[in-house]
């Protein structure tokens, strides 16, 4: 069992939670800091959102292996993922998606009613990603706002209702992740034009991608500088946009339409950089407040 578990946890690649949870964490201390730094269970109400964040994330991985198991043992690059590669079943992997699943729904309960009520959903709209590379090229905007909700979840969590304004770093998290994502994409280029599946590096080519993801990445720095004058954030927020551009701007340097052999670089190194220095920063400029 410890095994099967330990297999699991490396098949949802647990270890890149990191990429939403610190936007998760930046949506509740900027509502923290929009309910006057109130200290009143601040840690219990800290702690479940990232209960939550590790759930939501592992339900949606292991569902997408379960439901992609078929397509990745004829896709060169996944055919050695472990339900392919027989290493796990899908029973298993079935069990450990209903335990998350409580786990999340347990986790919104005790953090308040509107929670609660919305669990469902949260779980839903990244399950439903897993479906849409089979009939849109826009899955990559779908598994973006699969992420991009959790800066707003998190001030439901904090606050039991939703501020327009941290809707910017929805959109700045969902332009961000449809951005790497396609340059992940780009490595299964020729394998989505053989089985059908619809990517936009298949449908614009890989040079063409790579162009649009360098848009959404900008349209990213503009949503954050939106949310910077929405809160009346000041220079060390403004400075951790400046740290964010850097690490975007070497993210593309690293990947050319000729060479993806530094895909691997660019996905998860700079992007678990991007997320954790935007975090520091930001948290930085809050607590200076």
């Amino acid at each position: 069992m410890l095994r099967r578990i330990r297999l699991t946890l490396e098949m949802i690649k647990f270890e890149h939670s990191v990429f939403a949870l610190p936007f998760a964490l930046t949506g509740a201390l900027l509502a923290w800091r929009d309910d006057h730094f109130r200290r009143e269970h601040l840690l219990w109400r800290l702690g479940w959102i990232v209960v939550c964040m590790v759930a939501a994330r592992s339900v949606a991985m292991a569902f997408n292996r379960v439901l992609d198991a078929e397509i990745d043992a004829h896709n060169p690059r996944t055919k050695m993922r472990h339900l392919p590669a027989g290493l796990l079943t899908a029973r298993f992997a079935w069990g450990f998606i209903a335990a998350w699943a409580f786990i999340f729904i347990f986790a919104a309960r005790e953090l308040n009613p509107l929670c609660f009520k919305l669990a469902p959903l949260a779980l839903a709209i990244p399950m439903f990603y897993s479906y849409t590379k089979r009939f849109t090229s826009l899955s990559h905007l779908v598994l973006g706002f699969s992420l991009g909700i959790a800066p707003a979840a998190a001030w439901i969590a904090m606050r039991g209702s939703l501020e327009v304004r941290i809707l910017w770093l929805t959109a700045a998290v969902t332009l961000w992740t449809a951005g790497f994502d396609i340059i992940y994409s780009c490595q299964d280029y020729a394998f989505d034009i053989q089985t059908g599946l619809f990517s936009i590096p298949q449908k614009f080519g890989i040079a063409g991608a790579l162009w649009i993801s360098r848009a959404l990445h900008v349209g990213m720095l503009i949503c954050l500088a939106m949310l910077v004058r929405s809160f009346a954030l000041g220079p060390m927020a403004i400075a951790g946009i400046v740290a964010v551009t850097a690490l975007l701007a070497w993210e593309h340097r690293l990947v050319r339409a000729g060479d993806l052999s530094r895909i691997d670089a660019a996905f998860f190194t700079m992007n678990g950089y991007v997320s954790i220095i935007f975090f520091l920063f930001w948290a930085t400029d809050i607590f200076l407040k």
